[in-house]
């Protein structure tokens, strides 16, 4: 049964609305920011079906789709876990018909399968090029796609992508073009959908980080040791996306926020217990911003 929580309080000012009830399927999420939303919608009493690849354990990265599924059922929500690629037809869209199935529709639609290569286009294989287009692009297309039907008998239903906002200054492309194509790929999704189901609706928006984020994909950078230390914690884009999904769908939509954007709305001025250590004027600015 879904638990009802008392709405969280931040600096002395409330964080209206609760995912309580509602059904959460997210590509990704056995580990990093996707696990931490899952974990926020779970401590509400949502439902959260995650479809990812990894079903056994992996050798250099922690946790499986099994494991965060535990995780989410010991926080209070309904959990399902989908073993699949965001890539295959078939398994989107039979993820979509077993989370319907287990939990009556979906209400949130989570892009968070990405893939990453900073290479330069002399360096980048053609193979993490297509990975990273089909994950990214392809796969967030395909996911809101087929759950367009279950989302449109949702009451306030919200698809919700971590992709940046798209900023045309050339030296994100300069910088990494195949990365920055397919990250853009995401965002042009939340723009065109934003725009194509606004009278259905549904909210399509995108959510990035202000700053660096504790991830795998972080750590296993080069010098990614040393960058994790002006980094924060996956919780404060975890609240983020909790903040805008408990919010009327036709009222927000087609935005491109940042986590402490969308924090500061709600009267948050502290953020040092995102920290990990680092004083506020030392943190690294995350890309794309």
């Amino acid at each position: 049964m879904p638990i009802m929580v008392s709405p969280m309080t931040r600096n002395g000012a409330p964080v209206s609305g609760t995912l309580s009830g509602r059904t959460i399927l997210m590509s990704g999420g056995s580990r990093g920011i996707g696990l931490a939303i899952a974990l926020r919608a779970a401590r509400d009493g949502a439902n959260v079906a995650i479809l990812a690849k990894t079903g056994e354990p992996h050798p250099s990265l922690e946790g499986t789709v099994h494991t965060a599924a535990e995780e989410i059922r010991a926080a209070g929500g309904g959990a399902l876990a989908l073993v699949g690629d965001v890539r295959n037809d078939d398994d989107v869209a039979s993820a979509v018909e077993a989370t319907v199935a287990e939990f009556g529709g979906i209400d949130v639609v989570i892009n968070n399968a990405s893939a990453i290569d900073l290479s330069k286009t002399a360096d980048v294989s053609m193979k993490r090029y297509d990975l990273m287009a089909d994950i990214n692009v392809r796969g967030t297309f395909m996911l809101s796609k087929f759950a367009l039907p279950a989302l449109c008998k949702a009451t306030n239903a919200h698809i919700l992508t971590l992709s940046p906002p798209l900023n045309l200054d050339p030296v994100w492309a300069g910088k990494h073009l195949a990365y920055t194509m397919a990250k853009y790929g995401m965002s042009l999704t939340t723009l065109g959908l934003a725009e194509e189901l606004r009278d259905e609706g549904i909210a399509v928006n995108s959510l990035w980080p202000a700053t660096l984020i504790d991830t795998a994909a972080i750590r296993n950078m080069p010098g990614g040791s040393e960058l994790i230390k002006a980094a924060r914690t996956p919780d404060i884009v975890a609240d983020a996306a909790h903040t805008v999904l408990v919010r009327p769908a036709r009222e927000c939509t087609g935005n491109f926020f940042t986590d402490e954007e969308v924090l500061r709305s709600e009267g948050v001025t502290d953020f040092s217990r995102y920290s990990l250590g680092a004083p506020e004027d030392r943190l690294v600015p995350d890309i794309f911003l």
